[in-house]
């Protein structure tokens, strides 16, 4: 009895340990890979759609590219549409039914605010919230527990690509929370980091596309769903 009492004590012991460990050493460079603390900390066009989320990654790969080379790739993202650039063969194990594509698809470049992207059969439902071509790509899901954004910073090199990830568990039981701490977000890492690199492939190889449809891309602001509505209403 004692020893069984000293193994459950041990063995609870070591998780807790290699749980603070993961918390504290390996999931803020997970949380942060390719990124810059710069990068990490600033703010992006997005944000304030979910101000307090309680899982924020923000990731970054450089591209060989200008922005109007990797635009094309951000916007045909999706099931259905141009895949996510990852491991397909993962994602199709949970039915997203991706097919990346290797070919810009014209059928998928001219998004507009408010277009609904969905995750599978099960999964959430993605809204264009911020649309600024050749700056920023902002998807929100329909509960508002999910805001993902894509963002491209030029530099002498070429792009900065970034994406985040703004996550809410408003809801989620303990066992759910440890599941996404533990599994869900080191295999994020493992799908993103693949998914930059695919577009990074693919932006390099590619000549930059012109003609992108934006909503004022002359003056560089970026409008939301609602300041779309009032341009074309004349609010």
């Amino acid at each position: 009895m004692k020893n069984t009492t000293a193994f459950a004590i041990g063995t609870a012991i070591s998780f807790a340990g290699l749980g603070l460990g993961y918390a504290v050493v390996l999931r803020p460079r997970f949380a942060t890979w390719g990124a810059t603390r710069d990068e990490a900390e600033r703010t992006m066009p997005g944000d304030e759609l979910l101000p307090n989320p309680e899982i924020r990654t923000t990731r970054a790969i450089t591209v060989a590219a200008d922005p109007a080379a990797i635009w094309p790739w951000l916007v045909q993202i999706g099931p259905g549409r141009g895949g996510a650039y990852t491991y397909d063969w993962i994602e199709n194990l949970l039915g997203l039914d991706m097919h990346s594509a290797d070919e810009i698809l014209p059928e998928f470049q001219h998004p507009a605010l408010g277009d609904a992207i969905a995750l599978g059969t099960t999964g959430p439902r993605m809204r264009i919230e911020v649309l600024d071509a050749d700056r920023s790509l902002v998807f929100g899901s329909e509960d508002g527990n999910w805001v993902w954004s894509f963002n491209l910073y030029p530099e002498p090199a070429g792009t900065r690509l970034i994406s985040r990830n703004l996550i809410s568990l408003t809801g989620a039981s303990p066992s759910s929370r440890l599941f996404t701490r533990l599994v869900a977000e080191p295999g994020s890492l493992i799908m993103e980091r693949k998914m930059l690199s695919g577009i990074r492939t693919r932006a390099e190889r590619a000549r930059p596309a012109a003609g992108h449809s934006a909503n004022h891309p002359e003056s560089g602001h970026i409008l939301s769903r609602k300041e779309s509505f009032d341009v074309r209403h004349g609010l």
